[in-house]
């Protein structure tokens, strides 16, 4: 059993850039975060990413500045942080606040949605903004597996690709990092090996700009497990030593910040911790536009990169 550490990395919603990039950046962004705040500046570490873009998308973003017009020019590439950006998140009254009236709310829209049936009207919401999850839970959509050649369940394709990488990260010390969607295939995957005869532990499970918190996908999530309406969710049983949420209160994906409200310890009493955090990444760019949810941003915060670095 090899004891550096492999992290993999699974991406989330919309078009992105080639994969080579993409996994470049991914690795880039951790590496600086672990040099700036951290003071570590050669991390040891593997790094595999997984990436499922091209499964949605005939083509990927580019940079080639002479087409900036063309709707796949890519105008939010990683970038380094400016001196001083990276910063820790200080939490405060609101923070708390925040976290009981959402807390609170959240179950009360969960018994909305249980009891008057208004999928339509979260389905809807998912078709207008964000295609690709909407496209995850449709049951009618198939995609073709590239590994077996075949014609599947569209959910089933993303769902095995990420398999596949933990199954050749078996005995490893795993940090699994999911971005966004990229969260809830992660933890469908995580449910699903822990139910294989033949499981196998992930050590480690880290979510950034999560939407798994949200009414439409816990439902979801309970109806999958065939488990009763409202009852808790939990941590997969194959994480063996932590989950941790990160999330910008400002990131409109992860608009519920607190996972830990809604998703319960596995057998082993590991449960979700939350952490709040401020993503840095700005768009290039005379607007200067922030984006709360990079995952450029999110990989580099102080907090996920002390997690880190605890890990190596």
């Amino acid at each position: 059993m090899s004891e550096k550490l492999l992290i993999v990395g699974i991406h989330g919603l919309a078009n992105k850039p080639p994969e080579e990039t993409l996994k470049k950046w991914w690795h880039d962004a951790i590496v600086e975060g672990l040099s700036k705040t951290a003071g570590i500046a050669n991390p040891d570490f593997d790094f595999e990413l997984v990436y499922w873009a091209d499964l949605l998308y005939l083509h990927p973003l580019h940079r080639n500045s002479a087409f900036k017009f063309d709707k796949l020019y890519n105008n939010e590439p990683y970038r380094k942080a400016p001196d001083g950006a990276l910063k820790l998140y200080k939490d405060g009254w609101k923070d708390e606040a925040r976290r009981v009236l959402l807390g609170t709310g959240g179950k009360a829209l969960d018994l909305v949605k249980s009891n008057l049936s208004v999928n339509f009207v979260a389905n809807w919401v998912l078709e207008k903004t964000l295609k690709d999850l909407d496209f995850y839970y449709d049951e009618k959509r198939k995609l073709k597996d590239p590994v077996s050649g075949e014609m599947e369940v569209a959910r089933q394709v993303l769902m095995n690709d990420l398999e596949r990488k933990l199954e050749m990260a078996r005995g490893r010390n795993t940090l699994l990092i999911s971005h966004s969607m990229g969260s809830i295939i992660a933890y469908d995957v995580l449910r699903n090996i822990g139910m294989r005869p033949d499981k196998f532990d992930i050590a480690h499970f880290v979510t950034i700009g999560a939407p798994l918190g949200l009414p439409h996908v816990k439902l979801n999530i309970e109806e999958e497990r065939k488990k009763r309406p409202g009852a808790a969710l939990r941590t997969p049983t194959v994480v063996s030593g932590s989950w941790t949420n990160f999330a910008d209160r400002a990131d409109p994906v992860a608009l519920d910040l607190h996972l830990s409200d809604d998703f319960e310890a596995n057998a082993r009493g590991v449960v979700v911790h939350d952490d709040l955090v401020s993503n840095d990444y700005v768009r290039p760019g005379a607007g200067k536009h922030r984006n709360h949810h990079k995952s450029y941003g999110y990989l580099r915060t102080p907090e996920l990169t002390a997690h880190i670095a605890a890990l190596l």
